[in-house]
């Protein structure tokens, strides 16, 4: 199974990941429009952070499943725990190294629709979604 390294961009987070990479994803959920990520989905068995964790920000927001993580020093978003599917982790393909995404399907994901419960969400939002 091919493998892939990743980092942010000034090297303080590394990972790499093993997966046959067959489908690129957006979503269009307020937080990934605005960090604007190409992601692939990788078990979390196929993922491993090669540097310390305490290089790593995380946000959560929402319902708090899904954990965002940046760099803490160059702010970039590198990776995510999933909120469908926790086992899995999603990764910013621009961090990745050598790997060339225009061989590789981009496949745009419904997020604006997802269910937002949060009472601290903000006036941009249109509210509490149904999913």
């Amino acid at each position: 199974m091919p493998e892939y390294k990743g980092s942010c961009h000034c090297g303080s987070v590394k990972f790499k990941i093993q997966s046959e990479i067959q489908e690129l994803t957006t979503c269009d959920c307020s937080l990934c429009i605005k960090k604007n990520a190409v992601m692939t989905k990788v078990h979390e068995d196929d993922f491993v952070l090669l540097s310390s964790w305490e290089h790593v920000s995380e946000y959560k927001w929402n319902m708090k499943i899904a954990r965002h993580f940046f760099c803490k020093h160059c702010g970039i978003y590198t990776f995510h725990r999933k909120r469908a599917q926790p086992d899995h982790y999603g990764v910013n393909i621009f961090c990745l190294d050598d790997f060339d995404s225009s061989v590789v399907k981009i496949r745009a994901t419904k997020g604006d629709n997802m269910t937002v419960k949060a009472t601290d969400a903000r006036l941009e939002w249109q509210g509490p979604r149904t999913a």
